[in-house]
């Protein structure tokens, strides 16, 4: 399975991930999270990232403008929409995007299940709260093209395999603090996950 580590708010936490093996980071663009990063610091840890490494935008009521701008200044190359966007929003995008489908039940995730997008527990706070998905609901569904979020860790990843996913994606499961990664854990949780 691919990793996604999120919520990275330093250049430190970000080489720590990728020497982890981590396949793509996640910086959040929502200035209600704990996670929060501006554009300006963003820009400064991705110039110093090395290639072959997905730069991944998180945004919460954007439009597809202000989404377009913040992942071109700061060299993000994939935006996940976190939240329920019209299809005019999805057409005007310019950047690669993936949309995140917030599962309240089994039949949610069967939600633009032509293409790849990204499953969290619904809660009423928009991603990081470390809340775990039904992951019964999973049996006899095609995960390929589902990367899986929510509540995962070090010590569940390795049971969520059997399902196929396309990747997983976490936040405060490799966290000591909220937007500070524990370098141990995300070692952990990505030789786990592969």
């Amino acid at each position: 399975m691919r990793t996604k580590i999120c919520g990275i708010t330093s250049y430190e936490d970000a080489t720590a991930a990728i020497d982890a093996g981590a396949d793509a980071l996640g910086f959040v663009f929502y200035n209600e999270s704990p996670r929060y990063i501006n554009k300006e610091d963003a820009k400064e840890i991705i110039k110093k990232l090395p290639p072959f490494v997905e730069k991944v935008a998180l945004f919460v009521n954007e439009d597809a403008r202000t989404i377009d701008e913040i992942c071109s200044y700061t060299g993000c190359t994939l935006a996940q929409i976190h939240f329920e966007a019209d299809a005019e929003l999805y057409t005007s995008l310019k950047t690669p995007h993936v949309k995140v489908v917030r599962a309240q039940k089994k039949e949610d995730l069967l939600r633009y299940s032509d293409e790849y997008r990204l499953v969290d527990a619904y809660c009423e706070s928009y991603g990081g709260a470390g809340k775990r998905i039904n992951i019964e609901w999973f049996e006899d569904i095609d995960c390929s093209k589902i990367i899986l979020a929510g509540g995962l860790d070090p010590m569940n990843v390795s049971e969520v395999k059997k399902y196929g996913f396309y990747g997983v994606d976490v936040s405060s499961g490799v966290e000591k603090s909220k937007g500070k990664k524990d370098y141990t854990k995300v070692s952990e949780f990505i030789k786990n996950a592969k």
